[in-house]
């Protein structure tokens, strides 16, 4: 059996230290790379991702000079060339560059480097993503930061347009919270939401999901302002719409369903729903339901499944995507899934015990059943 490679493995390793550290001596002769890559791969086993950027960040910092400015200019000259600007999605650059973003928020989110920091990040981000970094930025130095990022909304660049919405994202996933208000980034996601590159749009939609936990009118009254606005084809703010409302959808929001082209108060109903009472662990959860409208509608048919915790108790819950269809009045549907439970996730650990699965669609809640983990 081949042995597993963690992610963090495959991304920062002592061969990428390696390159990283040549790259650097290359225009840098002073550079002591021996010493860097001993020191640094000699630690990083015992990390976890996180901890190795901000750790090779420090190392950084020991082995360049110390004056900031003069650091960050042998960084930038150290980076490759920016990533192909012809494509237009997924080209998120080389996780080893990194550390670069991790030392310019650490070492250079001052009023005196200001400047220069989000010129660096700019050019960072031509490689890999500056969206963790400059939030650093954005909460130490709201308006200046969310002026340059107002300005770079228009940069020829996808992946500098594309930081502009990830970096000021609500709830950007393994990064430090920002403290602006939400509205304070919709002339952005103004500018963004009609670009023609996939991986801007993606961010643009990901950013108002964000905006619907926390204010759900605002995401859909933007979303109706967009259309209105006719600036992007219907195609990609179709996508745009889809996947922004991807929260409220499952929360059953009308409003959210409405937009989308669905009934929320479609009569629908739920006839058969078969559940097995025991399911073991790391076994799949097999079950059906039959349901019949009255009327012609599209729907969206999700589950949701409420895990028992340590205690017994169906305190945790997450809302599954299991179809959309179109239903005929009177015309039976049968519908069958499969659902993995897996004993160790990435997200939860699975306890035996009694847990429940529930049926949804078009957000109104049809059935629920429980069944028992073993």
């Amino acid at each position: 059996m081949t042995e597993k490679i963690l992610l963090k493995d495959q991304l920062i390793n002592p061969k990428k230290i390696t390159q990283l550290a040549l790259e650097i001596k290359h225009v840098y002769k002073d550079f002591d790379a021996e010493g860097f890559i001993q020191e640094t791969t000699s630690k990083i086993k015992e990390l976890e991702l996180k901890q190795r950027i901000d750790y090779l960040a420090d190392i950084l910092y020991k082995y360049l000079p110390n004056k900031y400015t003069t650091a960050l200019n042998i960084i930038l000259q150290a980076l490759p060339q920016p990533n192909d600007p012809t494509l237009n999605d997924n080209d998120f650059g080389d996780f080893i560059y990194a550390p670069f973003g991790a030392f310019i928020a650490k070492y250079g989110c001052n009023n005196e480097d200001l400047l220069v920091s989000l010129q660096g990040l700019y050019e960072l981000t031509k490689r890999f993503s500056a969206e963790d970094p400059i939030r650093y930025f954005i909460n130490k130095f709201p308006t200046k930061t969310v002026k340059t990022l107002n300005r770079w909304a228009d940069d020829s660049n996808y992946h500098v347009r594309r930081l502009c919405s990830e970096g000021t994202r609500p709830k950007l996933p393994w990064s430090q919270k920002i403290k602006i208000d939400i509205q304070t980034a919709i002339p952005i996601l103004d500018k963004l939401y009609c670009d023609n590159t996939r991986y801007v749009t993606r961010s643009v939609a990901n950013h108002l999901n964000d905006i619907s936990k926390i204010d759900a009118e605002l995401t859909i009254q933007t979303l109706k302002r967009w259309h209105n606005e006719t600036k992007q084809s219907n195609k990609e703010m179709a996508y745009i719409t889809k996947h922004a409302l991807r929260t409220l959808v499952k929360q059953g929001n009308i409003k959210a369903l409405e937009i989308l082209g669905y009934k929320a108060d479609l009569n629908i109903e739920l006839l058969e729903f078969n559940v097995p009472n025991t399911v073991l662990l790391n076994k799949h959860l097999q079950f059906s339901l039959t349901i019949m409208a009255y009327e012609t509608g599209r729907v969206i048919v999700d589950y949701t499944i409420y895990f028992s915790n340590k205690q017994g108790q169906l305190k945790n819950k997450k809302v599954y995507k299991f179809t959309q269809i179109e239903l005929q009045p009177h015309k039976l549907v049968t519908l069958n899934k499969k659902h993995l439970l897996k004993e160790s996730m990435t997200t939860r650990t699975l306890y035996p015990g009694v847990h429940a699965i529930e049926i949804q669609v078009n957000g109104k809640k049809l059935g629920i059943k429980e069944f028992t983990l073993y």
